[in-house]
């Protein structure tokens, strides 16, 4: 490995590399993750009023959270579009454009007429932004993860690619800080006129700092070395049809271990917020438990990457899995106990932050994971299909499907919730137990492999 062997000054230059390279990645996944906690938050409080008005309470969450989905929708779309130009021009072009339709499409949400303006123009406006952004989204986490992945040694590849994973709840805590303050400073009538907008307005002060540092980096030499054997030996199909017909049983794990972490994240940050409103929990409070959990989850995820460099990638994800599958009940019988607005804060805080802790023993190590799974030449393809194809049926719909199976008032049963999260923690347990230890694994050995196996095929 280059840090055993390279003398202290080529060790120390790297590490500035590598230094240089998560910040550019970080950079959009926090401008992405700001934007979609924005999102999911203010479909909550503020969508259901603003563009679905005369609704009854839970047919407006539902109607707002359907728009939430769309997002998603355009995600594998987004990822299949980006994950083939990613493979055949390079990381870093794709990644700048990606950030900035993120930016544009956030920008003008905060711009939009309300439904009492423009009639069902305005849902219909925000539909379409919502898809761009998705399409966006579902190019920009594939092209920033392994931005740093290709970058790092093979014994500190889970560790260094966790950071853009930690830029998810750092972006979430800028956005919790941002709307606690407006929160703070306006009374509901303010927040529900414009204020909710500064919120996406602020996104484009993020999104030039991430532009700006994404100019700076270039792609890696091990990316490098992948298109210049492409141009003198150029593959027969698409990266698409060589993912799905050479690698299925990775593209399967990958979507099986997607599955159960894209839940939990999204009822952990969404539906939770959607959920202590219903019992009475005042929305300050909620937003400031929220904030907790998120500190805590920045740190938790490379904490969990340095472990998968020493023990294994298995193991630690095997646990979150398991963990999950308990999780919902610990977390909704102490949730319970707001009930009625008697707030219990150490309680309500320790659910939210228990599960971002169990979601974090996933999450953290799947930038690594999905890398290894696939060769440089199909890689940003094969990552943005495990990725972005899953959460279209897997987080899109968790919020959404947690208000349809949430019981009605007085007692707001919570129990077929927990069990559709449980399921689901169960998929990726399956998914843990099916995928190969990549500790350690070299990109460049697995590309080699691949091109003899690809010449072998051709003869």
């Amino acid at each position: 490995m280059g840090a055993v062997t390279s003398p202290r000054p080529d060790e120390a230059s790297n590490n500035t590399l590598l230094r240089k390279v998560v910040t550019a990645s970080m950079a959009g996944t926090v401008v992405e993750w700001y934007e979609f906690f924005i999102y999911g938050t203010a479909a909550t409080l503020v969508f259901p009023a603003v563009f679905f008005p005369g609704e009854t309470a839970k047919t407006g969450l539902i109607y707002a959270f359907s728009t939430y989905a769309i997002g998603f929708a355009a995600r594998p779309l987004g990822g299949l579009v980006f994950g083939h130009f990613g493979d055949k021009f390079g990381r870093k072009r794709l990644l700048q454009l990606s950030i900035v339709l993120v930016g544009i499409s956030t920008f003008l949400m905060g711009c939009l007429p309300t439904h009492d303006q423009v009639g069902f123009l305005a849902p219909l406006l925000l539909v379409i932004l919502r898809f761009v952004q998705g399409f966006a989204v579902g190019g920009e986490w594939g092209g920033a993860v392994l931005l740093v992945a290709e970058h790092s040694p093979n014994s500190k590849r889970a560790f260094w690619s966790s950071f853009p994973q930690s830029g998810v709840p750092l972006g979430n805590f800028i956005a919790t800080v941002v709307l606690l303050s407006l929160y703070a400073l306006l009374d509901d009538a303010q927040f529900l006129s414009w204020g909710w907008r500064v919120a996406f307005w602020l996104s484009a002060i993020i999104v030039f700092v991430g532009w700006y540092i994404r100019r700076t980096v270039e792609d890696a030499p091990v990316f490098v070395q992948a298109r210049e054997r492409a141009d003198t030996d150029p593959p027969e199909k698409l990266a698409l049809v060589t993912v799905f017909k050479a690698y299925p049983r990775q593209v399967l794990t990958a979507m099986m271990l997607r599955a159960g972490e894209n839940v939990l994240y999204y009822i952990v940050v969404t539906f939770s917020i959607t959920y202590l409103k219903t019992i009475g929990v005042d929305t300050l409070r909620i937003l400031a438990y929220v904030l907790i959990g998120h500190f805590v989850h920045m740190f938790w995820i490379p904490l969990v990457g340095a472990w998968g460099d020493r023990i294994g990638r298995k193991p630690i994800y095997l646990a979150g899995a398991v963990l999950m599958v308990g999780y919902p009940f610990f977390a909704f019988s102490l949730w319970d106990d707001n009930m009625g607005g008697q707030v219990h804060v150490w309680l309500t805080v320790l659910a939210v932050t228990a599960g971002l802790l169990v979601h974090g023993l996933m999450y953290a190590l799947q930038p690594a994971m999905f890398a290894e799974l696939f060769p440089t030449s199909i890689r940003y393809t094969g990552v943005s299909i495990g990725a972005q194809l899953t959460s279209v049926v897997t987080g899109s719909v968790a919020p959404l499907i947690g208000v349809a199976l949430l019981g009605g008032a007085p007692d707001y049963d919570w129990t077929n919730v927990a069990i559709y999260i449980s399921i689901m923690g169960l998929v990726s347990v399956v998914g843990a137990l099916l995928y190969r230890e990549t500790k350690g694994a070299s990109l460049t050995d697995l590309d080699t492999v691949e091109h003899e196996r690809v010449l072998a095929e051709r003869v």
